[in-house]
């Protein structure tokens, strides 16, 4: 796999959130606004793609009977750093995002890119593939978030759009907003995936269960 396919991988046809259903819990806790979306979706790919160079280095000292505590050291070592980062330069986001940036420790999309793809590949292509994926979780909470903000509150980013005319439906953010906004991408994507990749058949008259007593039948017989 070339390093464009690596790139935009993780952001269309395996998208971490929409295609292979990772991370659900942030996605759906975290997107009440477009920039805890984003925020939370940054400091997940800063977490993804400096946990798989490290551990793309070490993949041939680590032992295998004990790679997954090894794993999860190195992205938690990664995840307390960024989480002073967050403090430091940026207290209302980490006060927003409250207890989910310490759980990035645990997220299934991180722990997985390691064992799957850093564990196996060079330094170069799991930086790729982290960046890639980081970027594809990052759209969907950005997606998610500005969706329900605007239908929510009538802002976006916290500029007020629509409250001035419209009346914002304050079920979109709370859980079953969440739930609904998550399902109906959810769907989309994979109506849209699937278009493009389902192939029309051609059938052939030999197909037909009369195909014997039947003159037009063509000598390629049953094409499908």
């Amino acid at each position: 796999m070339n390093k464009r396919d690596l790139l935009t991988n993780g952001v269309f046809k395996e998208n971490p959130a929409f295609v292979l259903l990772l991370g659900t819990c942030p996605t759906l806790a975290v997107t009440t606004m477009a920039i805890n979306g984003l925020g939370m979706g940054i400091a997940t790919m800063m977490v993804l793609v400096c946990s798989n160079i490290v551990i793309s280095l070490l993949k041939n000292i680590i032992p295998g009977k004990v790679r997954i505590p090894c794993y999860i050291v190195v992205i938690a070592g990664f995840v307390t750093i960024v989480g002073f980062l967050l403090k430091a330069y940026a207290p209302a986001l980490d006060k927003a995002l409250g207890i989910f940036i310490p759980l990035i420790v645990v997220n299934c999309i991180i722990l997985g890119r390691a064992e799957m793809f850093a564990s196996k590949n060079s330094v170069i292509d799991a930086a790729f593939d982290g960046i890639g994926m980081g970027l594809g979780f990052t759209f969907a909470l950005f997606l998610m978030g500005s969706i329900r903000e605007l239908l929510g509150s009538g802002a976006w980013m916290g500029i007020p759009l629509t409250s001035s005319f419209i009346d914002p439906m304050t079920i979109f953010m709370l859980a079953p907003g969440g739930f609904f906004v998550f399902g109906c991408l959810v769907a989309l994507i994979n109506k849209i995936s699937k278009g493009n990749a389902i192939k029309k058949k051609e059938i052939g008259c030999g197909c037909c269960p009369a195909a014997g007593s039947c003159s037009h039948v063509p000598e390629g017989g049953c094409h499908k």
